[in-house]
């Protein structure tokens, strides 16, 4: 079992195409792309943690439809600010504003937002968001998660930190 990271996925928001500059013709075109990028790292017995944004113009059937497809035995939302009333009634294993958990020894603080200071921050605490669309420098320990800085698939931790160490080098 893996557990993976994501954000930002502003499914069926034509919109976030240009504002991003996705390279897809439509929101169908870039549904399904997410959803295959989304599948091919995720198995089914895996664990996601979405931190924000997951649809945004599309409605409920829809969203519905897309959250179906994805892999991932259970799938967390960490609320951001277009997860809306539909995006919280979707099957989420849990949904909160803010979480804390360790993987191997390693403590991450989860926000949709970039936070410049967090819980243990100074002793080594990673802290995971979203929001900024690939837009934010990353800060030591501070990581986008979001689909517009990987690829529009999910990251493991392995490979958020291979990357970390990468742009600091």
């Amino acid at each position: 079992m893996t557990i993976w990271f994501t954000a930002d996925h502003h499914f069926g928001h034509a919109n976030i195409i240009r504002f991003c500059g996705r390279p897809f013709a439509d929101a169908g075109e870039m549904d399904e792309a997410m959803v295959e990028r989304w599948n091919s790292v995720v198995g089914m017995r895996d664990e996601v943690w979405h931190l924000g944004d997951f649809a945004h113009r599309c409605g409920p059937n829809q969203q519905a439809e897309i959250f179906r497809r994805l892999r991932g035995r259970s799938i967390h939302l960490i609320r951001g600010n277009h997860d809306r009333k539909s995006n919280l009634l979707l099957p989420w294993s849990s949904i909160q504003d803010y979480a804390e958990i360790h993987i191997s020894g390693q403590m991450l603080v989860m926000f949709h937002y970039a936070l410049r200071a967090w819980n243990k921050s100074h002793r080594g605490s990673l802290c995971l968001h979203g929001h900024s669309h690939g837009r934010l420098p990353n800060l030591p320990g501070s990581y986008d998660v979001g689909v517009d800085a990987w690829d529009f698939k999910p990251a493991s931790l392995d490979e958020i930190v291979v990357k970390s160490n990468a742009d600091t080098s």
